[in-house]
């Protein structure tokens, strides 16, 4: 039905549809939304009981099961693994009486032993969570009870939504509660969030507007969720009327009450519904680099497996074949019917039975295993003392278990600098006011409550302080006192006031008041039994609802006796309140409303705080609103960066005679910024504005709203604070130091010496985060540093393009053919190694790099990124680190690892392979995010160079030693279908068969994956090249899986044969052939193992002594328990016999040594002419301590001989000007003679001019060019000369010496005395002890020195018997020549290996 009205024709709905319409609404608004009333209401009037939503109550459970939900849902998490799957269809096809091959009881157990034990894993871990659930269950809180009008002791668990909870001082808060009342007279509470995200400063929280009428009104609010600085909802009056809620008024559980004797609120949210619990995800899982490779292996083993299944089924099908119906063989059992098999059918069940016969082949055992080992080396990674911070009484903590060896293939290191480079403790060490600049040096070994005043200050100070007095005293204006003591007073004022921080005493208590002694004493209790006595209080409220309070008095008592200590969000605004305190302007209490300041010849001052605009990352200020007591007048005083301040400054005019000394003090101020910033100092700017009463009130119409409003509330507010924070008059700016820790440049040159490529992503501005960057070692005065500063994103396209241009012409020129020599130019391969890479770095800004991110510039951004042996980002948003981690590990397909310690690195940490947080002084938001924390950034070092070195090393030995043996082991079953008509039967007794890889040979490799060291720690911290073994996956790569599965099949052959051919026409039985077999494949598997383990230990040799004796006492006691097995065929007393048998030991002997002398030669052979890094390395460490010191001691003086003369070489003449369209061409370059006078003044040079910090790459309109602010030509060849791009030559045999090992090199001329047997053999470390008895006499050091070995290039020959002989003549001979001979090596910073 359609009615038309005069004014607009709208259609009428049928009541039905209307009626739906407006369910649906009613629908989706409640969706967003949870309404809560009181529980104290009486049953009969709660309205609409029936459809109230269910909600959680307070019992936590993190217990993923029941006593009787345990097994069916444990098992049912198992087989979402595929191999748990694939192990019981084997072990259940067995059951099939057509194709069984092994009693299918029998079958079971291997499948039945990995789920038991994978389930008392599960059931033991959930026991923990169920005790832990338990005690936090039964903590006890105060709940009001209706019935009895009182508060009462309840367990948390017993809390529900709408209860009224009352919380005393210390006291942790059990529930997401609404703040309702608090025993401060101004509505106050404090609580600490350590619990929650680990800050331990106080953070305030406010009682809720008109919550006296709450008893009869609705709370409704969003519904629960994991946003911890988000709540928003509002009560609903009878009348109508809505206040709103904020995340002020909502005290979140897990947080503990502070310096508020009593607070009561009523529960929001409970249980699994509270913000804490909803934020609480668990160890994050991950699936590391080195098992995606290995499942792509066991894919290739399930391939290996079916092709042996269907060559075994061919071969069975065509055996049957030749025999035809009427030769059936006597062995040939027909079925029940009377009738043979076909040879189709005949292949498909002889198909599925090879396949439970061949079923070792997937290792069952391997996954279970690598959880083993992985729980193992975490332990150990705990246990590590060196990774204990004493100071912060923390330790590692392993968050993520199975992406440990993740740490040993890391390429790409993503670091924040605040905090995490840097201690994150401020020290107030500058500051210029009005245009005059104070230092106070003397607070560099100070901390930051220590602050030493300048004198020239402080008496201004102090002058202004008594001209204050006076003019007080007088009442007379302040415009008398001078412009600079104004701005003097006023500086100090707004480093007192303009923050957050709360002012504690000795004994904790908050020192809010002054003239008000003691704390109200209003009992929680006599809030909800007196209504009438507190709705007369409450026509004392003001509109806030707080008490007025409009008798106080400002000036009052002095605080509790001892020192105030001041609780602050960050440690910036702790260093500016301490700072005014040296001043004698000190904070003495906070109110919500008010600031008290104690000022020398002034008494206290109360400050009446009107409004407070907190710090945002957008904004990158705060302010405060203040009513000046002097004055009266309406204050706003900011506090920010001086990159958004000094742009909000009220514009001056040149010929006002006070606009120009404005104007000349703020240029004066910037210079200062300047310089702090080149001097790695945080800077700030402090301003001020002065509010007119009419501008105050237009303000504050427009700021109530935007307080008032529920919907877009925080735009509003943003908005607001724009507003008011312009025209504002500088009065100065701060500079504070944020210390380095303790060996953060000794780590950061490790690291980049392992190979690792370090990116810095900070919010600092550029200059700063530039000589941070300097200080820490991430960028060396001999590095040339390209900086991109772009305005545009086509300027930023031009720049990336054009210096990609320059890279790429002059690095990538081709092999001179004619002259028989080769030109070493840049190459722009990963990862980054060459010593090209040494002299680039890449400096980057917030706003570039926001359009070097964008799809069109990316790649191009990332191509010169990674061409840069350092990158700093600065003024970056989390968004952006996030991304740029993002972009290196997709693009580039590296491993990544972001680290950081605060908020702000949270996105960056989660995208990363391996995420890094550092507990330290901006909560613990980062480690909740983190695979891995860590106390400090120098930890670092030996997590990964050591432990990741470990772990990495260990598993995948271990994993590649596990395909070895399975196939190893199938391969003999396999062999045998030759000799039984491929029909699927086994010489091996099924004991033996299912239980080998179960218990006989399991325990040494898990021994060895846990404990096994290839090079001890000491040697990989001293030689971090050493790293880049995991980096290259020089440990597992796909071609050492196959050449394993070919040494199985090598070593099954021999272990199956010669048993063969020894018995071969004997009367043997079956198993007394078998038993050999089995016996012997267990000892060639036990010594493989012992070739490839590098470190022997007690634990080793028991391990592996264990395995061979449960062997042969599990035959011996089965042997003589079981006389009718496996009629006609039994074992009874087989391995009885066989003890007896000569013939036995001398097979189990020669065997072993036939099947295992391949690789044993290989690896002696191998290790002694061609050895790689880390075989070079464990002979490094089996030197004496004092060799090895003096050695390594050595060659760092040789390495920095050779930088040097590198460095200085790099201003020779360069390559023939071959510029490209981005620089302007300049042909001629002088040759610089190569004096050392000329080569250290250049050298003297390029470092005074790394100095300068504008060298930026800026773009025209014309064309970009690469500029140098020091007057020379800016040419190609000067380019290639101050960048270090430089051609270098060598002669062809030179080149033929480049091509060995880089790290570890070996002259072309092999020591003929080291060929040697005992070399072989000592080479092996099963057998390394044996040369520790045999080394030769100390005497042979003294002897001539044999170039059998170099270190660090050709032309420094460096032998370890002829250490003790080189003298400082040899040392000058083995220098001599062009400084590229000695930095041959793919990187100039290699110094051993």
């Amino acid at each position: 039905l359609r009615v038309r009205s005069p004014g607009r024709a709208r259609p009428v709905l049928p009541e039905g549809k209307e009626r739906q319409r407006k369910r649906r609404r009613r629908k989706k608004k409640e969706s967003k939304t949870r309404l809560v009333r009181s529980s104290l209401l009486l049953p009969e009037a709660e309205p609409d009981k029936s459809k109230r939503t269910v909600l959680a109550c307070n019992r936590l459970k993190t217990t993923k099961y029941t006593a009787l939900s345990f097994l069916p849902k444990n098992l049912f998490e198992q087989f979402h693994r595929l191999a748990n799957v694939y192990f019981v269809f084997i072990a259940l096809l067995n059951f099939v009486p057509a194709v069984n091959a092994f009693q299918p009881e029998l079958a079971l157990a291997p499948v039945l032993f990995i789920l038991a034990v994978t389930a008392i894993k599960d059931l033991w871990e959930d026991y923990s969570r169920y005790r832990s659930d338990k005690e936090i269950n039964h903590m006890e809180c105060l709940v009001y009870s209706r019935n009895e009008k009182k508060y009462i002791s309840r367990y948390w668990k017993e809390v529900k939504v709408g209860d009224f909870v009352q919380l005393r001082c210390n006291e942790i808060i059990p529930a997401d509660i609404l703040l309702l009342s608090s025993s401060d007279p101004d509505g106050l509470c404090h609580i600490e969030t350590a619990n929650l995200d680990g800050e331990t400063n106080l953070k305030q929280r406010q009682v809720v507007r008109r919550f006296l009428e709450l008893f009869t009104s609705v709370i409704e609010c969003e519904k629960p969720n994991n946003d911890l600085s988000r709540f928003r909802g509002y009560i609903i009056h009878k009348s109508g009327k809505k206040d709103g809620l904020f995340k002020e008024n909502l005290l979140l559980r897990g947080c503990t009450i502070r310096n508020t004797e009593e607070v009561a609120g009523i529960v929001i949210y409970a249980g699994h519904e509270t913000k804490a619990l909803l934020n609480n995800n668990g160890p994050r899982y991950k699936r590391s680099k080195l098992e995606r490779q290995m499942n792509a292996d066991v894919l290739w083993c399930v391939l290996i497996l079916l092709i042996m299944c269907l060559f075994s089924a061919i071969g069975h099908g065509l055996w049957v074949w030749q025999y035809g119906e009427k030769k059936k063989p006597i062995f040939d059992v027909p079925g029940p019917d009377g009738k043979y098999l076909s040879p189709v059918l005949a292949s498909v069940y002889l198909f599925l039975t090879v396949i439970i016969v061949f079923q070792v082949l997937i290792p069952i055992s391997l996954y279970v295993s690598i959880e083993i080992v992985k729980i193992c080396q975490v332990y150990f990674i705990h246990q590590d003392k060196d990774l204990y911070d004493e100071e912060t009484d923390s330790q590692l903590q392993c968050r993520a278990l199975n992406i440990t060896e993740d740490l040993g293939q890391v390429q790409f290191i993503f670091s924040d600098k605040t905090g995490t480079l840097t201690e994150n403790k401020m020290v107030f060490r500058r500051c210029t006011v009005s245009g005059i600049e104070y230092s106070h040096d003397d607070n560099g070994e100070l901390m930051e409550k220590d602050i030493t005043p300048d004198p020239r200050l402080l008496e201004k100070v102090n002058e202004c302080a008594k001209h204050l007095e006076v003019m007080r005293s007088h009442e007379q204006p302040l415009t008398h006192l001078s412009p600079e003591l104004c701005d003097v007073f006023d500086f100090f004022i707004a480093l007192t006031i303009c923050n957050t921080v709360v002012v504690t005493a000795p004994n904790h208590k908050s020192i809010h008041r002054f003239g008000l002694s003691t704390l109200s004493t209003t009992s929680t209790d006599s809030t909800l039994l007196k209504l009438e006595e507190k709705l007369a209080y409450s026509a004392q409220m003001n509109n806030n609802g707080y008490s007025s309070q409009q008798g106080r008095t400002a000036v009052g008592g002095a605080p509790e006796e001892g020192e105030l200590r001041y609780e602050a969000e960050s440690p910036d605004e702790a260093a500016l309140v301490y700072a005014a305190r040296a001043y004698n302007c000190s904070l003495v209490g906070r109110l919500s409303d008010q600031v008290s300041v104690e000022l020398p010849h002034l008494g206290t001052l109360s400050f009446e705080v009107l409004h407070t605009l907190g710090f945002d990352s957008i904004r990158k200020r705060m302010s405060v609103v203040v009513r000046h007591p002097l004055t009266d007048e309406i204050n706003v005083y900011t506090k920010g960066a001086d990159s958004v301040v000094m742009d909000l400054l009220l514009p001056c005019s040149s010929d006002d005679p006070r606009g120009k000394h404005q104007k000349k003090i703020r240029s004066k101020t910037q210079n200062y910024l300047n310089l702090y910033a080149v001097d790695g100092l945080r800077t700030l700017c402090i301003a001020k504005r002065v509010l007119s009463k009419e501008e105050y009130g237009c303000w504050l119409k427009a700021h109530l709203e935007a307080e008032s409003s529920i919907e877009n509330r925080e735009e509003l507010l943003f908005q607001s604070a724009l507003r008011i924070e312009k025209n504002l008059h500088l009065l100065g700016a701060t500079g504070i130091e944020d210390r380095l820790q303790d060996g953060v440049p000794e780590t950061i040159a490790s690291l980049r010496k392992a190979g690792l490529q370090i990116w810095v992503l900070t919010g600092d501005k550029q200059e700063t985060a530039v000589n941070i960057a300097y200080a820490c070692k991430l960028l060396d005065h001999d590095e040339e540093i390209i900086t991109l500063n772009a305005e545009s994103p086509e300027t930023c396209a031009i720049l990336l393009e054009q210096c990609l241009q320059c890279v790429e012409s002059k690095f990538s020129n081709p092999i001179d053919g004619a002259t028989g020599n080769v030109t070493v130019g840049f190459t722009p391969l990963y990862p980054p190694s060459s010593s090209v890479l040494s002299s680039l770095g890449l400096v980057i800004d917030g706003r570039t790099l926001a359009y070097a991110l964008e799809p069109a510039l990316e790649e191009k951004f990332l191509a010169l990124a990674k061409r840069c042996r350092s990158v700093l980002c600065c003024r970056s948003t989390p968004l952006q680190k996030s991304m740029v981690v993002k972009l290196v590990r997709d693009k580039l397909k590296a491993m990544t690892l972001a680290i950081g310690d605060g908020a702000n690195d949270v996105s960056m940490i989660q995208v990363a392979d391996v995420g890094v947080g550092i507990s330290g002084q901006e909560g613990m938001q980062a480690v909740m995010a983190s695979d891995f924390a860590i106390p400090r950034f120098r930890h670092l070092e030996k997590l990964l160079l050591v432990h990741g070195h470990w772990c990495y090393s260990r598993l995948a030995n271990m994993v590649l030693y596990f395909f070895y043996k399975n196939a190893m082991f199938v391969a003999l079953l396999f062999w045998y279908q030759f000799y039984c008509g491929f029909s699927g039967s086994s010489m091996i007794d099924q004991w033996y068969l299912i239980f080998f890889n179960l218990f006989f040979s399991s325990l040494p490799q898990l021994i060895t994956g846990v404990l096994d060291k290839d090079v001890p720690a000491e040697v990989l911290i001293a030689v971090p090249q050493l790293y880049k073994s995991g980096q290259n996956m020089e440990e597992y790569q796909p071609h050492m899986f196959w050449m394993n599965m070919i040494d199985a099949m090598y070593q099954s052959l021999v272990c199956f044969f010669i048993p063969y051919f020894t018995y071969y026409d004997s009367e043997v039985d079956i198993f007394s052939w078998g038993t050999p077999i089995t016996t012997i494949a267990l000892f060639t598997i036990i010594l493989h193992l012992a070739i490839e383990t590098k470190t022997w230990t007690f634990l080793h040799w028991s391990s592996c002594i264990f395995s061979i004796i449960l062997f042969f006492f599990v035959a011996l006691v089965y042997n003589a328990s079981c006389p009718v097995c496996h009629p006609p065929s039994n074992p009874y007393w087989t391995m009885e016999r066989l003890m007896g048998d000569p013939m036995f030991y001398f097979t189990c002997i020669i065997s072993p040594v036939v099947a295992l002398l391949p690789r044993f030669l290989y690896r002696t052979l191998q290790g002694t002419l061609f050895p790689t890094q880390l075989q070079l390395g464990r002979q490094l460490s089996k030197l004496s301590p004092e060799t090895r010191t003096q050695l390594l001691a050595k060659l760092n003086v040789k390495e920095t001989i050779c930088q040097t003369r590198l460095f200085a070489d790099s201003f020779s003449p360069s390559l023939g000007s071959n510029a490209s369209d981005c620089y302007k061409a300049n042909n001629q370059s002088t040759p610089l003679p190569p004096s050392p006078q000329t080569r250290e003044s250049l050298f003297r040079e390029h470092t005074k001019a790394e100095h300068k910090t504008d060298q930026t790459a800026a773009a025209s309109p014309e064309g970009a060019v690469l500029y140098e602010e020091n007057k020379l030509p800016s040419s190609a060849s000067s380019l290639e000369r101050s960048m270090g791009f430089h051609e270098v030559r060598c002669g062809t045999s030179e080149v033929e010496s480049l091509s060995v090992g880089t790290t570890f090199p070996w002259s072309s001329a092999v020591d003929q005395a080291d060929f040697s047997l005992l070399k072989w053999i000592t080479s092996t470390p099963l057998f390394s002890h044996i040369g520790t008895v045999l080394q030769v006499s100390s005497s042979s050091l003294q002897n001539e020195t044999q170039d059998s070995m170099c270190v660090l290039g050709p032309s420094l020959h460096v032998d370890f018997k002829g250490l003790k002989e080189e003298n400082s003549n040899n040392l000058q001979d083995k220098m001599k020549g062009t400084p590229t001979d000695h930095c041959k090596n793919d990187n100039s910073e290699t110094t051993f290996l």
